[in-house]
């Protein structure tokens, strides 16, 4: 237990530490992003005056380090800015978005879960027989087609020609329950390269585990190898997939933009990708410190799991 506590102690300092640096390199991207915002809102033929009046409106005018400096005393009292071009709070923006991004997410978890474990257990169980090769050649078929290539396609197979499924949510609004058929695809493309890497992953430590002496000291004292497989092999084995799945939640509820764009969905990937088109430097800002504190969080949780089913086999930082 203090073997434990130890490792969440300096798990913590160093999730402190990344979360400074998180805020200093996304102020310092945003600084470099081309263009100019006060330009973007007065128009297509800005007037100088307009423009000089835009800026110290915006206190674009003010040194970078002030406005840093400003900005992340904000931070820290859950101020996460206001709008340059609608004038509304970031977190708005945020709240806008989760919903949709957040139901997608967690679809798509709840499906990964037992699909990549159970297949990666199955394939481990039959490994280099039919079932194993099956399972092997698919999922590596599937890994190499990109996720707009695989939207496009089953959009035209799906929608387009079976007529079966929206191709996308516009019309449905926000609320995306009520309409569970634009839910389908998103899911499926979503789906199809996490729980490739999670079957890879599983069956690789299932393997692992299995050829281990402690799993032959086991069988050979008459455990059953369903009781070996399920409390000794498969610890191990799920410690770097815990570690896999923390960065799939990361990658899903810090905004799937290419899913969300082709689909019209409306979440956090779409709202960063408009405030990106508009200049709208808030609101990228806002949006990136919280997908970088998601994904420290995540990956502290991760690192804490995995040390636990694991602890002998350590954790990749």
């Amino acid at each position: 237990m203090s073997g434990l506590r130890s490792f969440v102690a300096r798990r913590l300092l160093l999730g402190a530490a990344q979360i400074v640096a998180v805020v200093l390199l996304v102020f310092a991207l945003t600084e470099a992003l081309p263009g100019d915002a006060a330009v973007a809102l007065a128009g297509d033929q800005p007037d100088p005056a307009r423009v000089e009046a835009i800026r110290t409106a915006m206190e674009l005018d003010r040194p970078a380090w002030e406005r840093l400096a400003d900005w992340a005393a904000g931070l820290l009292h859950g101020d996460l800015g206001t709008s340059l071009t609608s004038g509304r709070p970031v977190a708005g923006y945020l709240a806008d978005g989760f919903g949709p991004t957040l139901l997608l997410a967690a679809l798509t978890v709840v499906l990964l879960v037992p699909a990549g474990v159970g297949l990666g257990v199955l394939a481990a169980r039959y490994e280099g027989r039919l079932v194993d090769r099956l399972i092997s050649s698919v999922t590596l078929a599937v890994y190499a087609v990109p996720e707009f290539a695989l939207g496009v396609l089953l959009v035209t197979v799906f929608a387009l020609r079976l007529g079966w499924l929206p191709p996308t949510a516009v019309g449905h609004g926000a609320d995306l329950l009520a309409h569970p058929g634009v839910l389908v695809l998103p899911v499926l493309v979503l789906l199809a390269r996490p729980v490739c890497s999670l079957v890879r992953l599983v069956r690789a430590g299932m393997i692992d585990a299995l050829a281990s002496p402690y799993v032959a000291h086991a069988l050979r004292c008459g455990v059953p190898g369903a009781r070996v497989r399920r409390l000794h092999a498969l610890p191990h084995a799920l410690a770097p997939a815990v570690q896999q799945l923390a960065r799939t939640v990361d990658w899903l509820l810090c905004g799937v933009v290419v899913v969300e764009t082709l689909f019209v969905v409306p979440g956090l990937g779409t709202v960063l990708l408009g405030a990106v088109g508009e200049r709208d430097v808030p609101v990228v800002q806002g949006l990136a410190v919280v997908f970088g504190v998601v994904t420290v969080v995540l990956n502290l949780g991760a690192d804490v799991v995995a040390h636990r089913l694991a602890p002998r086999a350590g954790v990749v930082a």
